[in-house]
């Protein structure tokens, strides 16, 4: 078995937008969405596994898990079926 990868690099995943709220306030962190992984590579379901503490950040992380991601799916046997999969986003303020 293979699992599904994230790597925004492979699949040129934009990182997600960081809310303008959260930046003035200064709010940052690390949320991990459990997605399953479809097949075809396209989220089919997701949600918050670890929060940020921060509503704003933790909305985006799933959206952009969910809504705006693509993975390299899961195999088993050299065939592609849906798998959970954990994927860490980091709010850094710079």
């Amino acid at each position: 078995m293979v699992q599904p990868s994230s790597t925004a690099d492979y699949l040129n995943n934009a990182a997600p937008p960081y809310p303008a709220m959260s930046r003035r306030l200064g709010e940052s962190g690390r949320v991990v969405v459990r997605v399953l992984i479809g097949p075809d590579g396209r989220a089919q379901e997701a949600r918050i596994q670890r929060s940020s503490g921060f509503e704003r950040l933790d909305q985006v992380a799933l959206e952009t898990a969910r809504d705006r991601w693509r993975y390299k799916p899961g195999t088993r046997d050299g065939v592609a079926e849906a798998m959970w999969f954990n994927v860490p986003l980091n709010f850094v303020l710079e």
